[in-house]
């Protein structure tokens, strides 16, 4: 197993990102990205998580984090198991998912290719945490996360993007409680 991509400093804020399996565009629907933030908000108040920078794409998420509580691996671990859980659930009860078969087809077969999973599989495997060692990475990870949204052409700002951390950088109030980065310093 490769060892580097790993939380090795839990001092240290993370760059994560971590994608539905065959890169499925599961979140068009609001309902199943509300599902992401209710899990990040009871990270947040039970484990000790940290928001500093998030975005939430069709098929994968985008996130900088550190903690005050819980270890990274283990609160990632965690909350990618719960929301696996939710979603499928989510997914079989939408009474207008016309995906419905074909997502969890896709699903149950990654789950039954990889060992590690029980039939099911909704998250891909890695997190690929980055370390942020530096202001300059951290505020270089921050502006790929909010221009995310602009470079797929669904906004024309970062901050006009919903489901992302830019309208909190920007001086309004987003869908989450953050932690804001200190500003760069030239």
């Amino acid at each position: 197993m490769s060892t580097k991509y790993k939380f090795r400093n839990p001092e240290q804020l993370y760059f994560v990102s971590f994608a539905v399996v065959n890169w499925i565009d599961l979140f068009i629907r609001n309902e199943y990205k509300d599902i992401m933030l209710d899990s990040w908000r009871h990270c947040q108040a039970n484990k000790g998580l940290e928001i500093f920078g998030w975005c939430i794409m069709s098929s994968h998420a985008h996130m900088i984090i550190g903690t005050h509580g819980e270890k990274l691996e283990d609160i990632m671990r965690d909350m990618k198991k719960h929301t696996s859980l939710a979603l499928k659930a989510a997914i079989k009860n939408h009474p207008g998912e016309s995906r419905r078969e074909w997502m969890l087809w896709m699903m149950e077969r990654a789950g039954k290719e990889n060992s590690q999973n029980l039939n099911f599989q909704l998250w891909q495997q890695d997190n690929h945490p980055i370390e942020l060692f530096d202001q300059k990475i951290l505020h270089q990870k921050l502006n790929y996360i909010h221009n995310n949204p602009v470079v797929a052409g669904i906004v024309e700002r970062p901050e006009d993007y919903l489901y992302s951390s830019a309208k909190d950088y920007c001086g309004l109030k987003g869908l989450i409680e953050i932690t804001m980065a200190a500003p760069m310093i030239l």
